[in-house]
Formats: structure tokens, sequence, C-alpha cells
């Protein structure tokens, strides 16, 4: 299968290879959570504890696919006045450490229009984006659009994911593929899904990139059981902007939880 190696790919790519960890750690921040500033904070503290790659998120009114603590995280990010401008330099900042993945919704990439909202991306030397919500009859144009300018377009699987579907998924993955554990929205569940290592084990014989697993995972025991399933990646997003939302010091309680995820996903001795 053959695969186009984006400079955003590659770097990513790389990111996996050489993850400290028995697979990729992923936290995701809310851009703008509780202010552009603290939520730069956020990212390096998650890079000094030991993440691998980035997702970076941007607020939106309209989240379909985020549950309740993101939701409220990303509404109190727009309050405080956040924008796609203020996300973007946290992601030129945080890359300049770690690969970073943009997570937006589709209107935001249409509405300034394809070209110039991968423009911007690009510019920030963020490496991927993901957009839950990106219509099957569009996907064509970001793709090309994220190709030219070196951006991963990242694309999702969920346990529903037909094989036609994933196999059309397959063959144009860019960067890794985001396994979603569970059909729903984020947030903290007790247990990995039962069905989490088919979902991944399906991605993984469709794609050449590598499988990531977010949706559900909020501590360092489902992080490794991720991980022991067959994911390259896992990623963690709700339990993180909880800690940020609840803490006094919000960088210092998600790097603490960051580095008790990276603890879990250390290799056995």
């Amino acid at each position: 299968m053959t695969v186009v190696q984006s400079s955003g790919s590659a770097r990513i790519a790389t990111a996996f290879e050489r993850a400290r960890g028995i697979a990729a750690l992923m936290p995701y921040v809310m851009g703008g959570f509780p202010t552009v500033e603290a939520s730069l904070e956020i990212a390096r503290a998650c890079v000094g504890a030991g993440a691998d790659v980035i997702e970076l998120g941007v607020p939106y009114s309209d989240p379909l696919a985020d549950g309740p603590v993101i939701q409220a995280a990303g509404t109190s990010a727009l309050a405080a006045g956040a924008d796609l401008a203020g996300v973007l330099e946290v992601a030129r900042s945080a890359s300049a450490s770690v690969p970073v993945v943009l997570m937006c919704y589709a209107n935001m990439v249409f509405a300034p229009g394809v070209e110039a909202f991968v423009e911007q991306l690009a510019a920030s030397g963020a490496c991927g984006l993901i957009v839950p919500d990106l219509p099957q009859g569009e996907e064509p144009d970001v793709l090309a659009a994220c190709d030219a300018r070196g951006v991963a377009l990242v694309p999702l699987v969920a346990p529903t994911t037909t094989p036609e579907r994933l196999a059309a998924i397959g063959s144009r993955a860019r960067g890794f593929i985001y396994v979603v554990s569970v059909t729903g929205t984020t947030g903290e569940r007790r247990e990995l899904a039962a069905g989490a290592a088919d979902t991944i084990a399906r991605a993984k014989a469709a794609a050449a990139v590598p499988v990531a697993l977010g949706f559900g995972i909020s501590t360092a025991e489902q992080a490794r059981r991720g991980a022991e399933a067959g994911a390259d990646g896992v990623i963690v997003g709700t339990r993180l902007v909880r800690a940020a939302a609840e803490s006094r010091e919000p960088a210092a309680a998600v790097g603490a939880l960051v580095t008790e995820l990276a603890a879990g996903l250390a290799p056995a001795r």
C-alpha cells in the first residue's frame, strides 16, 4: 500500500517509532483553556512529562464528538476570548518539541476556505489535522490541500465502521488512524471497551500507518491495556481536561497525570 509521506506524516511516524513507552503517549489539550497562555503551559507540561504527540483541540460552539467535560472547557475558552489564531500560537510553540495534531470541526475548516485554513495550520508548524465531522464527499479536497502543505489528515475509525469504509479510509490514511474505542462522545470510562482490540486489529490490517486508540482512556492501567490490545498510541483527553479545570495550577496537575500515564506505558524490565 502506498502512502504519501508528507513532512507532517514523516514527523508523526518518527514520534511513534521513538516513543519512550510501549505505545506513543498522546495527551489532548484544549487550546485556550483555561486561557491561551495557560493552555500553552499545559502543553509544555505534557511534553516535559513524557508526551510523544499532542492533540490540540480548538474550542467550538457545537462539538458533536466531545463529552460534557471537554464541551464545558471549550465553552469556557470561547467565553475567555480564545480563537483559532490563539490556538495556532499554542501549536507553534509546542510543535518545536513534539508533533502537534489539531482537532477541530468541519465548519472551522470550510468557513475561511479549505486552502486558507490549511495554510494557516501548516504555518503554525502543526503536523496533522483531525476533523471528526468531515463529510465523506469533502474528504478528497481537504486531503489534497493537506498533502500539498505537508499536513497529515488523520482519519477516524469506530467499532461500527464497515469493512468497505475501512478499506477506503486505510488507503488514504495519513499520520495515523484514530480508533474510537466506543461509539458516542469522549469521556472517562471505568473499563477499556471490550471490542477495542478487534477494532484496532481491523484498522491495522487496512492501513500502513500507526493506529492510536482514544475515547475512554483515563488511567495508566487503561493506557497500558490499550497498548497491549495492539494500539501503537493511546490518546487521553477528558481526564486531563478535568484536572486542568479542577486545579489552581492546571499545568502542574496535568503534568502529574501525564507522568503517571507515561509510567503506565513504560516497557517492562
